[in-house]
């Protein structure tokens, strides 16, 4: 254990030398990914081996009309005394078949403390399956669409419109709810029978994006 060195020296290491493995699998979407679990424990003996104690800790905060926990992720010098610490927010879906309330909260609270280990370790979760890339990805492409049709008004413009729009509102439920690109292409095929979201019609894709929320739940309770 080192002693003497500054915090933001021994936080530095950890990050250089961490590397967390994707522990988790869901059967759902069909994808790999690391829980803070994961995360925990093989950053514990980097941890251990720069004099660093690691902390964490829940609240239950209300955002406008809608609860989030927030978690926090302390890392302190067991030395100095000197701390670092970084928060994250996770909102308790509004729909919760399938699941009772302590493990809506629990799932909230995990992802919360996943995204707030991810900043304090320096972790690079933007091309894991479960967050919001594709969701950004797919408004930015639609936005594209759009400038697109608008240069170059064509006689089918009026339909492309709205399903540009109905396009734009599932990316931004996407982003709302945390959902990723492969839950959404499961639900299209459990739902629709169609292998993704570019398959659908656009009636059908303001359905998904208005049932996005309640449908991850339902898989999320039936998959545990």
């Amino acid at each position: 254990m080192s002693e003497g060195k500054p915090i933001y020296a021994s936080l530095m290491a950890v990050q250089a030398e961490l590397k967390a493995p994707k522990g988790q699998h869901n059967s759902f979407g069909k994808y790999d990914y690391r829980s803070a679990e994961d995360i925990i424990e093989a950053v514990k003996p980097l941890l251990k081996e720069n004099g660093l104690f690691l902390n964490m800790s829940d609240e239950v905060v209300l955002v406008g009309d809608r609860y989030y926990i927030k978690a926090t992720v302390k890392v302190v010098d067991v030395v100095t005394g000197e701390s670092v610490q970084t928060s994250a927010l996770a909102r308790e879906a509004a729909q919760k078949k399938g699941m009772d309330e302590s493990q809506v909260t629990g799932t909230a609270s995990s992802y919360a403390r996943k995204y707030a280990l991810n900043g304090l370790f320096a972790i690079d979760d933007n091309r894991d399956a479960d967050t919001n890339e594709y969701a950004r990805q797919t408004s930015q492409n639609a936005a594209g669409a759009r400038s697109q049709r608008n240069a170059y008004p064509s006689k089918g413009s009026v339909n492309d419109d709205l399903r540009s729009k109905a396009m734009h509102a599932l990316s931004k439920e996407m982003q709302r709810v945390g959902a990723s690109g492969e839950e959404v292409s499961a639900l299209c095929g459990v739902k629709f029978g169609k292998t993704n979201s570019r398959d659908l019609s656009t009636g059908e894709l303001s359905k998904l994006a208005a049932n996005l929320e309640a449908w991850i739940a339902e898989q999320m309770g039936g998959g545990k």
